[in-house]
């Protein structure tokens, strides 16, 4: 005679308490409104330069800065480049900051490679004291690189900007430079070791392709810190005909005192080139500021 087993019981289906959902809820509801209110404080200064820089100067007189648009003129545009200056001071932004990046990257990368693949004595020193230049405030070391480019010669030149732009961003750049190419493998260089090739080869051939995405973050980087720098521009330049393009929306400021359209057209000018290389290199960008904390 077979007995039959009652079913086992099914487990009690676990809900949500009604309270619990709804403070979730309330949550999301109020991080949305928090992040939504910041993103239009954030945005409202870049419509506003936007909205001015279309704007006729009879419109704004008239009707106030703040004002809805009455009318739409480019003219601005062609004033802050031609009149203004803004063509030329674009001219010598490009001048400083693409040999400026690409100088200080080879040069970051050389040494990274010499300090992550190699064992040199103090390596650790090495790269602490090339960091340590980048935690000095830069104000206290104003009047002692104007005075050595005077000494140097090279006062009111590009080169002298390039110099120094290339000489305080070569610590940052070899700190990172360095931690992402000491993740590489050791067995890829001892490999190459093998089939015969040299430091220069292995630096050339096989990490610094390694290292392409570390390098176009820091280009990215690079590229914005260079182009919007003011501090090092009015240290060493006095001229206005060498003056980069932010230095030169002072001069634009003083030139232009109540024609703000110029000034805002000024300002969207100076703003296309690092928002272009932000947008093509974005993805990097932002996974460069993780770089220096792979080991």
């Amino acid at each position: 005679m077979t007995t039959t087993r009652p079913a086992p019981a099914s487990a009690p289906e676990r809900r949500v308490p009604a309270k619990r959902n709804h403070r979730n809820q309330r949550r999301t509801f109020g991080f949305h409104f928090v992040a939504a209110g910041l993103s239009i404080l954030w945005l409202l200064p870049i419509v506003l330069v936007l909205t001015t820089s279309v704007r006729s100067f009879s419109d704004i007189a008239s009707n106030g800065l703040g004002s809805l648009p009455h009318s739409f003129d480019l003219g601005s545009f062609g004033e802050a480049w031609g009149v203004g200056g803004g063509g030329q001071a674009m001219l010598n932004s490009l001048i400083v900051t693409i040999p400026t990046v690409l100088l200080s990257l080879l040069l970051a990368s050389a040494a990274a490679f010499a300090l992550s693949r190699f064992q040199i004595p103090f390596r650790r020193t090495i790269i602490l004291v090339m960091l340590s230049g980048n935690l000095l405030p830069p104000q206290i070391l104003l009047v002692p690189v104007s005075k050595l480019s005077e000494l140097l010669g090279i006062y009111d030149t590009l080169t002298a900007l390039i110099i120094v732009q290339v000489g305080f961003g070569l610590g940052f750049y070899t700190f990172v430079l360095q931690g992402f190419m000491r993740s590489i493998p050791d067995e890829i260089q001892q490999a190459a070791l093998i089939d015969g090739a040299g430091a220069i080869a292995i630096f050339w051939r096989i990490i610094l392709p390694m290292t392409r995405p570390a390098l176009a973050a820091l280009g990215a980087l690079a590229f914005t810190w260079t182009f919007n720098d003011l501090l090092w521009s009015i240290t060493v330049l006095r001229t206005e005909s060498v003056m980069p393009v932010t230095p030169a929306l002072l001069g634009l400021q003083g030139q232009y005192v109540s024609n703000w359209n110029v000034i805002a057209a000024g300002s969207v000018i100076a703003a296309v080139p690092t928002v272009a290389v932000f947008l093509r290199f974005q993805k990097h960008f932002i996974s460069g500021l993780a770089i220096g904390a792979i080991k």
